[in-house]
């Protein structure tokens, strides 16, 4: 795999988590390269379309973790399962679209098929990322606010240092986001997210899912996984404050161990936030849906067409296990 497409393909799993919608509801997706995954409660399927216009899918089966295993049907750990196969089935739909955007299918003076992404580039992008996300999120925040409090006393105590390392870090995501938009691939993906929201937000009207009627409908969706991001670093700010560590070692390492804790009750609030619109915590919810002016773009037609095919294609292998099957 050569640098470019390693760092590439590591900016797309730095955003995994705002392109997933990770609730386990009757559909939900994500944006790929040049494609979307779309994932009924038993099956998904990526469609993708490839340079020469074609588009592709890969479609399978997928049990929800609740049922594979009763410890995740509970609340807090149920957000762990939902959000732990959200991101699997993610990272196998993008090394899918990654390298069907590289098959230019025989086209041009050259019948070779490019090489793929192998196992050990997948494996060895999730751990840079991962050790990218920790570095980002958990060292570089507390270390600024550590140095600030030494600097001014007033940020020193407990829910005003806090409060400093949150800021940070939702400075950081803010500038990240920012930066990766200035990409013309990334937002090409961030086009084919909204055309994800809005061929979802097609499905559940009940109205007849097809490019014209999905296409009048918003990019912003709630149950977003930018939304998701936001809850999740106000819930840190705000148990960070219960955390009896001052040390700087001693808080970092308890910030990387209550990560799942962190995750399963931010998917609660957002899990409540999207079944009660008007409550305090959908209020509380808002700002992901502003943030998705940048993580969603309108999309063009062919590309809700894209979407529609993954739709079609995981309501059709659900219909065949017994699930419902959309009208498209």
């Amino acid at each position: 795999m050569s640098l470019r497409n390693f760092l590439r393909l590591a900016a797309h799993i730095q955003l995994m988590p705002v392109l997933e919608s990770g609730e386990e509801t009757l559909v939900g997706g994500q944006a790929v390269i040049e494609g979307v995954m779309m994932r009924a409660p038993h099956s998904y399927c990526v469609a993708v379309r490839k340079p020469s216009g074609e588009i592709v899918t890969h479609e399978m089966p997928v049990p929800r973790m609740s049922e594979k295993y009763k410890f995740f049907k509970y609340p807090v750990s149920r957000g762990l399962g939902v959000l732990a196969q959200a991101m699997t089935l993610g990272i196998k739909a993008l090394r899918f679209s990654a390298n069907t955007a590289l098959d230019t299918g025989g086209t041009g003076a050259t019948t070779e098929k490019p090489k793929e992404i192998s196992s050990w580039g997948v494996t060895a992008n999730l751990l840079f990322s991962l050790v990218l996300f920790i570095f980002l999120y958990k060292f570089v925040p507390l270390y600024l606010a550590t140095s600030l409090g030494k600097q001014y006393p007033a940020l020193s105590g407990t829910i005003a240092f806090n409060a400093t390392d949150g800021l940070i870090r939702i400075s950081i995501f803010l500038v990240f986001l920012f930066l990766v938009s200035r990409s013309k691939d990334i937002r090409r993906v961030f086009q084919y997210h909204g055309a994800e929201h809005k061929v979802v937000f097609n499905f559940e009207s009940g109205k007849p899912v097809n490019v014209e009627n999905a296409q009048s409908f918003s990019t912003f969706h709630p149950r977003c996984g930018t939304s998701f991001l936001l809850v999740v670093m106000v819930v840190s700010m705000i148990l960070y404050t219960f955390i009896p560590f001052h040390g700087f070692w001693m808080r970092l390492a308890s910030r990387i161990v209550l990560l799942p804790v962190i995750t399963g009750l931010s998917y609660e609030l957002i899990r409540f936030a999207a079944r009660r619109r008007g409550s305090l915590l959908a209020t509380m919810a808002a700002p992901g849906l502003w943030l998705q002016r940048i993580t969603t773009q309108p999309p063009s037609d062919r590309q809700a067409e894209v979407a529609i095919c993954a739709l079609d294609h995981a309501m059709t292998l659900e219909a065949s296990q017994g699930g419902p099957l959309v009208i498209a």
